[in-house]
């Protein structure tokens, strides 16, 4: 399926123009998805495709579609959170500037649309608009709380936004429009399903941003503090933190990531560790995938490819349950 996806991809980014600067865009375009990745989302669209009786051509359009929507966000994201590295290397911005990865990613955009209405699946134009709807919400909650200095967050305020942010794209809409590719109505427990499962495997990735060895986990560790990013072992931490180390945090936190120090950080990440933060991160992350599986198990209980089915269950199980 990851080789499918990638081929699809392949054949529909342009690689060659005359004129050298249309080029270079294109190879941007493709510098992102040539840099791998578990192609997660375009992998359960065709999953869920498969359990609903559908055909993998029919799907097909539509997996590769959100996984470029995952990568036009991903080079904006590392734009909005002034990120050094993606999957290992320089971020895009980081090697040819913000205008120009900027441009790449409004351009990648236009591709996912194309793919879309090309596909001429019944109902997914109006699931992608919701879910860029949903992801975008979420995204301008959380740069909103880095812009404006907001530390005067609950457990529940970060609920909100990572299923916002990461839910809706990441598990809800690849099991609707895997449903959609196969002439069927998505079940509507898949929202909150997907909901749950999208919670777990955002707050897992929080705990792997501050454990993970770097070149395992494939992203900037720590680069969760260097942004200011609100996560739920932040705001535990801080319920309880001595007032000398929550002063030193938040007066860190107010200062742009290029003005932070590499031994400050490392401070905070040392009191961090030392409470029961991440426990509680990890515990929450279980409860929430233990409910989404159980609601999503209940939702393919009828799906005829019980195959299909069980590929899904258990690539969301270790989704919301990995420790790497």
């Amino acid at each position: 399926m990851h080789q499918a996806i990638s081929r699809f991809i392949d054949q529909l980014l342009p690689r060659e123009h005359p004129r050298p600067e249309i080029e270079l865009l294109y190879r941007m375009m493709r510098d992102y998805p040539e840099r791998g990745g578990k192609m997660l989302r375009g992998t359960l669209v065709l999953l869920s495709a498969r359990a609903h009786g559908g055909r993998d051509e029919h799907a097909l359009p539509l997996a590769a579609a959100l996984e470029l929507f995952q990568n036009w966000v991903l080079i904006h994201d590392d734009i909005e959170d002034d990120s050094e590295e993606r999957r290992g290397r320089p971020a895009l911005h980081r090697e040819h500037g913000v205008p120009l990865a900027i441009n790449a990613g409004d351009a990648l955009h236009i591709y996912m649309w194309q793919t879309v209405l090309q596909a001429g699946v019944p109902g997914a134009a109006e699931e992608f608009l919701r879910t860029i709807h949903r992801t975008a919400e979420g995204q301008h909650v959380d740069l909103g709380w880095v812009e404006h200095g907001r530390w005067d967050l609950n457990e529940a305020d970060y609920l909100e936004m990572v299923q916002l942010k990461t839910a809706h794209y990441t598990v809800v809409s690849p099991l609707r429009l895997g449903a959609l590719a196969a002439g069927l109505e998505p079940d509507p427990r898949f929202l909150e399903a997907g909901l749950a499962l999208g919670a777990a495997f955002q707050i897992r990735d929080d705990i792997l941003n501050l454990t993970a060895e770097g070149s395992a986990y494939g992203k900037e560790v720590a680069g969760d503090l260097l942004e200011g990013k609100r996560t739920l072992m932040l705001l535990r931490w801080l319920e309880s933190a001595r007032a000398d180390q929550r002063d030193f945090f938040l007066e860190v936190m107010s200062r742009p990531r290029s003005e932070k120090r590499l031994e400050e950080i490392e401070r905070i990440l040392r009191w961090l560790l030392a409470s029961d933060a991440v426990r509680y991160a990890d515990e929450r992350a279980r409860f929430e995938a233990a409910r989404g599986l159980e609601l999503l198990e209940a939702a393919l209980e009828s799906a005829p490819d019980r195959e299909a089915v069980g590929q899904i269950m258990g690539t969301l199980r270790q989704l919301a349950t990995r420790d790497h």
